[in-house]
């Protein structure tokens, strides 16, 4: 019985640890990311001729949407406030902090900034 109690406590315990060790922003909390600015087809590989940012900015004419790229995961970039968008396409290819609400692969965006 001791056992099982010492067993059911730590399970407990490493439970709710991990809970507090999930990101800031998981599950519709708003956080901040950063990573590099990209578009929603290509993601991390960027298929046309020329540079990334040369390919994103083709990419987001023809309808794609931005994204953002944070080591092997690609996020959705949700936004249609001008100056988010603005900003985006200077840092496409480049790195960039974006604070929004996460839900799923998708960010909503509410601000965007050059990453260090």
């Amino acid at each position: 019985m001791k056992t099982r109690l010492q067993a059911l406590s730590i399970v407990l315990v490493l439970g709710v640890a991990f809970t507090l060790s999930l990101p800031a922003f998981a599950g519709g909390k708003e956080g901040t990311l950063t990573g590099t600015v990209s578009d929603a087809m290509c993601g991390a590989k960027h298929m046309m001729a020329g540079n990334e940012a040369s390919c994103t900015h083709e990419c987001v004419k023809g309808g794609s949407k931005y994204a953002l790229v944070v080591g092997d995961k690609v996020y959705v970039l949700e936004t249609t406030d001008k100056a988010a968008l603005d900003k985006l396409s200077e840092l496409a290819g480049a790195s960039a902090k974006v604070t929004g609400e996460l839900k799923g692969d998708t960010i909503a965006v509410k601000s965007v900034d050059a990453g260090s």
